[in-house]
């Protein structure tokens, strides 16, 4: 198999470098649509509550963020009321 030739070019929103190939490669708006904001927490539980969340995310085959995440709405959504 040959090797393809490529370019390397800049990114239009941020900067950043990224490999350009002949066919395909990065384009304006592909990829995953985002949901929100990302911000990095660590969160201090014990053990056993720990392994509840890693039980429950295997049971519906979620990540925990995705299982933190409906937590966290799921509250708000509830006393959305009490507001």
């Amino acid at each position: 198999m040959e090797d393809e030739p490529f370019k390397i070019g800049l990114s239009k929103k941020d900067g950043q470098l990224g490999f350009v190939f002949n066919r395909g490669g990065p384009r304006e708006g592909a990829g995953r649509k985002g949901i929100g904001i990302t911000k990095k927490v660590s969160l201090t539980l014990t053990k056993d509550i720990w392994e509840e969340v890693d039980r429950e995310c295997g049971d519906l085959e979620i990540s925990r963020s995705s299982f933190l995440r409906h937590v966290i709405e799921s509250y708000y959504a509830a006393n959305k009321k009490d507001r």
